[in-house]
């Protein structure tokens, strides 16, 4: 698909269809990054997103214990100082 390039006060902007927004799954705020070809517009990621909820689905499950035994090691009976 080719596009104008349009006057956007002192900056130039590109209009997109609403299928490519769709499509790409583009909300409000967008990632731009230039590259030997071009640009490339991609949603903003959100790192961790979904932790909460898988969170709570193993603490439903009572999965969300620790996964090793603790375990003491000298360390911990001669620099800590337990209140």
């Amino acid at each position: 698909m080719r596009a104008k390039l349009v006057r956007i006060g002192n900056s130039r902007g590109v209009r997109l269809p609403k299928s490519f927004i769709e499509e790409a799954g583009l909300q409000n705020e967008i990632e731009l990054r230039i590259v030997d070809s071009g640009i490339v517009i991609r949603p903003v990621s959100t790192p961790r997103a979904g932790w909460d909820a898988a969170a709570r689905s193993l603490s439903q499950r009572g999965e969300d214990g620790l996964l090793d035994e603790v375990s003491l090691s000298d360390f911990d009976d001669s620099e800590w100082e337990w209140k």
